[in-house]
């Protein structure tokens, strides 16, 4: 099956030693190659909301990026500021240490006030940093994820032990049904492997690699 790739893809660039210039880069590659969003660190939200003001490229950014353990107050702070920057989708990694411990309810509210801090219409995506978790968590986290009012589940930040596996987006769609989205993230370098991904039931493919994955 042959899959249009680029309508699925976040654009994404979030290394430490990221420039201002390979933003906008990446931003005018989103553009030549219709993909769907970028995603950037927060500083660099008014820098791609800017860039794209008159294309139709979502921005994304992240919140409590990369460990989740930053506290719900601040979250919430950073997805408002990245919101009044130029943000239409927050990508906000959940408190694994409180999911561990089963603190439900405290996951819950984590989620919940990045949900409310953000307008109606903005998109909340939850990374859970799957390969961190049993598949008995995995459920859990994508379960108080749609309790909590988010739009999609994530499976990696990228910048831990594993990335994306199909096995994992298959769980995380079975568990959220069509409600949510899932979005495939972190060591999807081909377009095979996006494909598979999107099979698997991924309605979004978070790469750095894009632009090759759309050429193959």
């Amino acid at each position: 099956m042959t899959v249009n790739i680029y309508k699925y893809i976040d654009h994404t660039q979030l290394k430490p030693e990221t420039k201002n210039d390979q933003i906008k880069s990446l931003c005018q590659e989103a553009i030549d190659n219709k993909f769907k969003a970028v995603c950037v660190n927060p500083a660099f939200v008014k820098t791609a909301s800017d860039y794209l003001k008159d294309h139709n490229v979502e921005v994304a950014t992240t919140v409590g990026f990369p460990l989740g353990a930053t506290t719900s107050y601040i979250k919430s702070l950073e997805a408002k500021e990245a919101v009044q920057n130029g943000a239409t989708e927050i990508d906000m990694v959940i408190n694994i240490g409180l999911l561990k411990d089963s603190k439900d309810k405290e996951v819950v509210e984590d989620i919940n006030e990045v949900v409310d801090a953000v307008p109606v219409g903005t998109i909340v995506k939850v990374i859970i940093e799957a390969c961190l978790l049993t598949d008995e968590e995995k459920i859990k986290a994508c379960e108080l994820s749609k309790r909590a009012g988010a739009h999609y589940v994530k499976t990696s930040t990228g910048f831990s032990t594993g990335g994306a596996t199909v096995e994992d987006v298959k769980l995380m769609r079975k568990t959220v049904g069509e409600e949510l989205g899932v979005k495939a993230s972190g060591g999807i370098r081909d377009y095979e492997t996006a494909r598979q991904m999107i099979e698997a039931g991924a309605t979004r493919i978070g790469a750095s690699k894009s632009v090759e994955i759309v050429k193959q």
